[in-house]
This record gives C-alpha cells, structure tokens and sequence, in this order.
C-alpha cells in the first residue's frame, strides 16, 4: 500500500516539529512548512493527500490557503484552530475544508481524525474521488437518481443541474450521497456526522452544517430542507 503524504502547515516550530515526528512514527510522509505562502508551493510540487492547515499562520493564512487548495483540488483538508468556538473554524469550513481539530489536540486524536477523513475519501485525492462502497450504498446499480431538475449518478460519482454538470468536493458527494438514498427522509446532524464523517463520537454539528449551505449553493438553496430540531431532508 503506497504511503500517504501528509502536508502540515504550522508556524510554531516546537508544534510543527513534535508533530511530524509523531505523524511519521505512524507511518505518514510529512511535508511541514512554517507559513502559508511556502505551504501552497509544497502542496503544488508534492501533491499530497491530505492538509493539515493551522489557521493563524503567517503570509498566507489558513483560510486563505484552503481555499486556494480548493481552487485547485478536491485534496481533503483538515483545519487546526487554538479554539473551538473560533469564528475562523466556521471561516475554515466555508473556504473548503472538511473537517476541524482543536488546538493543543493529542497525536493519537489527529491520527484518528486524519485516517477517518481518508476513509470516507476512499484515499483518493483527484476529482470525484470518493470510494465505491459509497455508490454502491446510494443505490448504485439502479441507474441516476431524480430530484426535480437535480440528476445524482451513484455509480459515476457525478451530478447535474438542468443538465449542467456540478462539481462536487468528495465530502459534498458523500453528503448528497446520504440525501439522496433517503429523499424526504428527515437525517439528524448526529447522523450524517456518523455516516459522513466517520464519527462514532459526538462532534461539532457546524461541520454538518457549513457543509449543508456549501451544498445548497450547488444544487439549488431549496433541495435541501431544515427540519428545525431534527435535522435536514433532501426534497423529491
């Protein structure tokens, strides 16, 4: 099994250093950079699988830099923030990222987290690349699914609108994955955490729903409905 290749910005170099040790104790291949700028020029020469981004780094910040690797990637991306309740880990989200870890975080959590992320990637970084096990969940097999003007294809991993192909990142796809094999059926957030993003815990619902208005602004703010207290519905 190849090795996976791990980008870690960080500018605090006791943090950066401890960490890449323990990630590659663990096996990983680390690329560690002290701030943004040189963070976006490894990423392009090294194409690794996966970002781990602080958000308060100098130069390019973390937000910033997210959002450029979503401009030219469907690379998983996790944020670190020094607080949970950050305005930047909501920003973090929206700019792209897929999932967040709190500041001082224990090795053995981050390692969990990033195996999760991959998981549910399918450990595939390039467009619609999310794992088959998936498809095959949605329905795979029984041809496109109709939502309206909305077009899901569970085998081929792809989307339309009103014919138009959307471009979907691998956690977007798996989440209207989740919709699509339940249409009118009302998913808790806790439950599209655990189907979604791999969490036999709880975690923080503002993942579940950054992602949702990420997704809406792709197919449509309709699609998707809020059931207030219970969660989210995808509408036939």
């Amino acid at each position: 099994m190849a090795e996976t290749h791990v980008l870690f910005v960080e500018d605090d170099d006791v943090i950066r250093e401890a960490t890449q040790l323990a990630l590659e104790r663990d096996g990983f291949v680390v690329t560690a950079a002290p701030d943004g700028l040189t963070g976006l020029e490894r990423f392009r020469a090294n194409q690794p699988d996966i970002a781990l981004l602080d958000v308060m780094v100098p130069g390019l910040d973390g937000v910033s830099l997210c959002r450029r690797i979503r401009d030219e990637s469907t690379v998983p991306v996790i944020m670190l923030s020094a607080r949970a309740d950050s305005i930047d880990v909501v920003l973090g989200l929206e700019a792209g990222a897929d999932d967040y870890v709190t500041k001082p975080f224990d090795g053995a959590v981050l390692v969990a987290r990033i195996r999760a992320v991959l998981r549910r990637f399918g450990h595939a970084s390039g467009p619609g690349g999310v794992g088959a096990a998936r498809s095959a969940e949605a329905g795979g097999g029984e041809g496109p699914l109709r939502f309206g003007d909305l077009e899901v294809d569970p085998e081929g991993m792809e989307v339309r609108k009103s014919g138009v192909p959307v471009a979907l990142t691998p956690t977007e796809m798996r989440l209207l994955l989740e919709f699509s094999a339940a249409p009118g059926t009302v998913l808790s957030r806790d439950r599209l955490l655990e189907r979604v993003w791999d969490y036999g815990w709880g975690g923080d619902t503002r993942v579940v729903d950054v992602h949702v208005q990420r997704l809406r602004g792709k197919i449509g703010q309709d699609r998707i409905e809020t059931v207030r207290g219970f969660g989210y519905k995808l509408k036939g």
